[in-house]
């Protein structure tokens, strides 16, 4: 039987506020494939972001055990989880993250250079990624001379750069407007299509609904798992709809 990319088993986050706790996650479990394309959707507060952050090897769990590839790495100590970052993790993040003052190339070595390879091959793979993404061509540009949406491209090529195992992509439409948006969905879905896994976390359904799988949260619990099939996941996304347009006008 296949190993899980991904597997929570009885997750819990707990934060101690005053004299209560709060469940950020409330006993999640779930498994995630490689190469599988995952949206994880939930309004403000639910439990996503917080699911991200432990996928990501960003946080830890209060209980319950994260395997990734097989291994718990939920205990794993800092400079650890460090490695594993920076071995098995691409990041995408919704304000680009680029730094204003080095190139668009350098921007994506920057892993790459934290990972010890060589400047030589710093250079080359920094340059398949953008061509990947359709960006060679800018590669000495400054990321002040792109629009957003080729400023997310790039942050998309810094992600592929290292050869992740898991591509995890935070709101990565939520800067852009939605031409621009459904853009960037594409070059997602190609890269999905090249054979990378990819975990998006999203408070939009329709941007979930590109995703081969949705993973709803509710209150730090799975509400929901399974395809995007439109009247099936619009019945389970209703109850939080009116609360997501809310945050949305704010």
């Amino acid at each position: 039987m296949e190993t899980p990319l991904i597997e929570f088993q009885n997750i819990y986050k707990i934060y101690i506020v005053g004299d209560s706790e709060v469940h950020a996650l409330d006993g999640v479990s779930m498994k995630i494939y490689k190469g599988e394309f995952v949206a994880i959707v939930g309004q403000s507060g639910s439990g996503k972001s917080t699911c991200m952050n432990i996928i990501g090897c960003l946080d830890v769990p209060s209980r319950g055990k994260y395997f990734l590839r097989g291994t718990d790495v939920s205990t794993m100590k800092d400079d650890e989880q460090a490695e594993i970052r920076n071995k098995e993790l691409g990041f995408i993040f919704q304000q680009y993250n680029l730094i204003p003052k080095i190139n668009v190339q350098q921007n994506v070595e920057l892993p790459l250079m934290y990972a010890g390879l060589s400047e030589k091959e710093q250079e080359r793979r920094a340059l398949i990624s953008l061509d990947r993404v359709g960006l060679k061509a800018k590669a000495k540009n400054m990321p002040q001379q792109l629009s957003g949406g080729q400023q997310q491209r790039v942050s998309i090529a810094r992600a592929l750069a290292g050869d992740p195992s898991i591509i995890l992509a935070d709101e990565p439409t939520g800067a852009l407007d939605s031409k621009t948006g459904k853009e960037v969905l594409k070059f997602l879905k190609k890269i999905h299509s090249e054979g990378n896994t990819i975990v998006l976390i999203t408070h939009d359904n329709t941007i979930a609904a590109q995703a081969e799988r949705v993973i709803r949260i509710q209150d730090g619990r799975i509400t929901y798992d399974g395809a995007p099939e439109i009247e099936k996941f619009a019945t389970v996304a209703h109850a939080g709809d009116d609360e997501e347009d809310d945050n949305n006008d704010a």
